[in-house]
């Protein structure tokens, strides 16, 4: 390992590597900044990981197998702004000092996505939305591994796209984009753009402007040209209202639940989903037949449909894999039925819109395990469906003012847990037989928790222990 602050070191360990002279600073020594390093000495830069905290060892251990420099524990601003260019994991905020530095003395900023996408020709299908991208990047993949596509899944889940493409070679990539990733990313383009939705999320690294957040959104159609695909939800008026008064080179693909379409679209009627894509005879499922329940997974369904007849997959593959699609842990996961009281783990429901789709989708009275590091959340948007759904409120996070203050006049019973077994045996107390206990926390994780994995894996335990 290199010691911090010893300049001659690190600079002489760095002149070493490659052979290209250029330097390229990682800053972040996750998945994706650890799969950028080993991509770019795969290409002949000189490469240098600096990381504020400390290094997880398995990745320590790759770093130190591929003999690429590091540090850890604080940042050596003169190397990294030595570098002809910096790789910013998304974590890291743009506020951030050494990344001010970096922009004053013009040193390009840019993600792990537009580093990678330089060296693969695959087609990539690209997902975001402030909700559901994960489920329906998941199911695009499945599709496209069911349908024999030698594909990988990359992005904002599963392992580093830069690792991939240092060490496979795909035809399809399916990627899932966060506006973080998207914000570092210039010149990348995507074949398939798929845009779920937006509402507020993450404000606080968009000073607060909701516009701020729907454009770092729509960078998912930069580049699109003639030859590219736009898939997108007609129904969410925050896109429809961004679209108006523009024009995209690439095909516009829209698709509904409100209202049925013509062309190459899908839609719902009477309780039946229709695909349809340059094709007389269209694909049709009821949505009993899909996999994922709730209107959410409707649209989700719909959108990876889309992305799935685009690149060529036959409707008979794609009804298939619809039917038999297994969703991502901590997404509305089924984990016990304990004395008729059914528990949920809706950990992964980070923001308001989301814990509302959870919400929504709950069909039995519900105690709502809810609560975290609040990011200027508005809960009044929950109002009307916490009315309908909740019979009473089981916070769990260091500060709950704000969720008490919010729903003290629409809930009777609002309790506080400092732990996740306090807060599922609070659930489990407050719930009668027929009832559920869903964890949908419309909160970050950081103020109880590693992440929102790490709630949802002790939601999960206290559960079972029951």
């Amino acid at each position: 390992m290199i010691e911090n602050n010893n300049i001659s070191t690190l600079s002489s360990l760095v002149s070493s590597e490659g052979s290209g002279g250029d330097l390229i600073a990682i800053l972040g020594s996750g998945e994706s900044g650890v799969g950028s390093a080993i991509l770019a000495k795969a290409k002949g830069f000189s490469v240098f990981v600096s990381d504020k905290g400390l290094i997880q060892d398995k990745y320590k251990i790759e770093l130190v197998q591929n003999q690429i420099p590091f540090e850890e524990g604080g940042h050596t601003e003169e190397l990294i702004l030595s570098a002809t260019e910096i790789i910013k994991s998304p974590g890291i905020a743009d506020k951030v000092e050494v990344i001010k530095k970096a922009k004053q003395k013009n040193i390009p900023v840019i993600s792990e996505i537009e580093f990678a996408g330089r060296y693969t020709a695959a087609k990539k299908i690209c997902i975001t939305g402030s909700n559901g991208k994960t489920t329906t990047t998941l199911l695009i993949y499945h599709i496209l591994k069911k349908a024999g596509y030698h594909v990988g899944l990359a992005g904002n889940i599963g392992k580093s796209f830069a690792y991939q493409v240092a060490t496979e070679n795909f035809d399809y990539y399916v990627l899932e984009l966060s506006s973080f990733q998207l914000d570092g990313m210039y010149d990348f383009k995507a074949d398939v753009a798929v845009l779920l939705n937006i509402t507020p999320d993450h404000l606080d690294r968009y000073d607060y402007k909701f516009e701020n957040y729907v454009a770092s959104k729509f960078r998912i159609v930069q580049n699109l040209t003639e030859h590219d695909a736009f898939v997108y939800c007609t129904d969410d008026l925050v896109i429809e209202e961004f679209l108006k008064g523009k024009h995209l080179k690439a095909q516009m693909i829209p698709f509904s639940i409100q209202k049925q379409m013509t062309g190459n679209s899908a839609f719902l009627q009477e309780n039946k989903i229709t695909i349809n894509y340059n094709n007389p005879n269209p694909l049709i499922m009821t949505i009993e037949q899909l996999a994922l329940a709730g209107k959410h997974n409707v649209y989700n369904s719909m959108a990876a449909s889309m992305a799935a007849r685009i690149v060529d997959i036959r409707k008979e593959i794609i009804r298939e894999s619809l039917e038999d699609f297994v969703n991502v842990e901590h997404r509305l996961e089924f984990v016990a039925s304990i004395n008729g009281i059914e528990f949920i783990n809706d950990s992964k429901a980070t923001n308001v819109n989301s814990a509302w789709y959870a919400l929504e989708s709950m069909q039995k009275p519900t105690v709502w395990i809810m609560g975290g590091q609040d990011k200027g959340n508005n809960y009044e948007e929950l109002f009307d469906i916490v009315k309908e759904k909740v019979k009473a409120i089981v916070c769990l996070g260091a500060d709950n003012q704000k969720i008490m203050n919010s729903f003290s006049g629409i809930v009777d019973t609002i309790l506080e847990a400092g732990s996740a077994a306090e807060a599922v045996a609070m659930g489990y107390k407050l719930a009668t037989k027929g009832d559920a206990v869903l964890l949908s926390p419309a909160c970050a994780s950081f103020d109880l928790f590693k992440n929102y994995e790490d709630r949802g894996v002790q939601f999960k335990m206290a559960v079972r222990s029951l």
